[in-house]
């Protein structure tokens, strides 16, 4: 999140409109670096629990449930999709029904194809059925996009789920399937953003297969690919001095999945986190002395310039690659903008994957 205001699905928490009493209302939703008195806080050494934490947190100020999906038609052309929900609590304190309800919800959906990108986002308030996860069954939902179990659902692989947007100029239907559990990123779930203690929860199920349908201006695709789900919660997890982060989620072609994110900060340091998931589901924490990211291309975009391409190593892993997106153009332009969408990549491996840019 850059000091403008800039944000993006992780930094969900600068500012939205929620409908509170029938007026609308710029909740300003706590900055990611704001002090988070009243909320709890992210320690390590957390259980996991599911289908519990598949669910809301409303002890903690901000979550959200995130899917990417890389895809292709029966032609080989490649398409992206993404689907977000978030939560946000207005102000510490137990939970409440009804118009009293502490929370705000805001959902972004978005296609890519080389040729094209479109966004959209949605809002809504807390305790009055318009947003809301449940567990058993499980959904999480937004107005009428949907992440919904499916029958035979498993809480250990949040599988299978049907996964649902729509909007003026283009809609998806997608399921997807796991074979694997979901892998805890960081160390064991806890996940560091700063060396001043801040951090969140976060787990993801990298796993995922895709079939499904896209429609863009009424142009259907049938397609299929890969998926990854995220799912981070937190009271506090950016420093005051961080402006920004560059994230990566990869599927290799060796079976291996590998997220990386590099957050910014306004001295320019880096600070570089990352875990390396085996094919069979084992998560090992990288060292940020062991992996580098750099940019190897800009794209001038909404007055800003993106970097767009990049060289990222894990010599240790024996990976050296350069990443190269679907559409340089894949600008998310909703209230709150940031760049995100499908990339590839070549090298000492081959790939897909999905990249976000915060704080351009």
């Amino acid at each position: 999140m850059s000091a403008s205001g800039k944000i993006s699905r992780r930094a969900f928490a600068g500012g939205a409109l929620a409908l509170l009493g029938g007026r609308a209302f710029a909740q300003g939703f706590a900055g990611l670096s704001e002090t988070a008195d009243g909320y709890a806080a992210v320690v390590p050494g957390k259980r996991f629990v599911f289908p519990a934490d598949h669910g809301p947190h409303p002890e903690f100020r901000i979550e959200w449930w995130y899917v990417t999906a890389n895809l292709k038609d029966a032609a080989g052309a490649a398409y992206g999709a993404q689907w977000t929900l978030f939560r946000q609590a207005t102000q510490p304190g137990p939970a409440l029904e009804g118009w009293a309800n502490r929370n705000a919800w805001m959902g972004h959906a978005a296609v890519t194809r080389a040729d094209t990108h479109r966004s959209t986002e949605t809002f809504a308030r807390g305790g009055v059925g318009q947003a809301g996860v449940e567990t058993a069954p499980f959904q999480a939902w937004i107005d009428n996009w949907r992440m919904r179990g499916l029958d035979a659902f498993d809480a250990d692989h949040v599988a299978p789920v049907e996964l649902t947007a729509s909007s003026t100029d283009f809609s998806y239907s997608l399921r997807l399937d796991a074979d694997r559990p979901l892998v805890l990123q960081g160390d064991a779930g806890f996940s560091r953003k700063s060396d001043r203690g801040q951090a969140s929860y976060y787990y993801s199920q990298p796993f995922f297969k895709a079939a499904g349908r896209i429609v863009i201006d009424d142009k259907p695709a049938d397609v299929t690919g890969l998926a990854w789900m995220d799912r981070e919660w937190s009271s506090q997890p950016l420093a005051s001095d961080q402006s920004g982060w560059d994230w990566f989620s990869l599927h290799l072609d060796t079976g291996e999945k590998l997220m990386l994110y590099r957050l910014r900060q306004k001295d320019g340091a880096n600070n570089l986190f990352g875990n390396f998931i085996t094919p069979d589901g084992r998560s090992v924490e990288i060292a940020a002395a062991d992996n580098s990211m750099t940019p190897t291309s800009f794209t001038d975009i909404a007055g800003r310039k993106v970097p767009t391409a990049w060289r990222v190593a894990i010599p240790a892993r024996g990976l050296n690659i350069e990443t190269v997106p679907l559409n340089p153009k894949s600008w998310m332009s909703t209230g709150f903008a940031y760049w995100e969408g499908p990339i590839s990549f070549t090298g000492s491996h081959r790939g897909v994957g999905y990249l976000e840019l915060t704080g351009y």
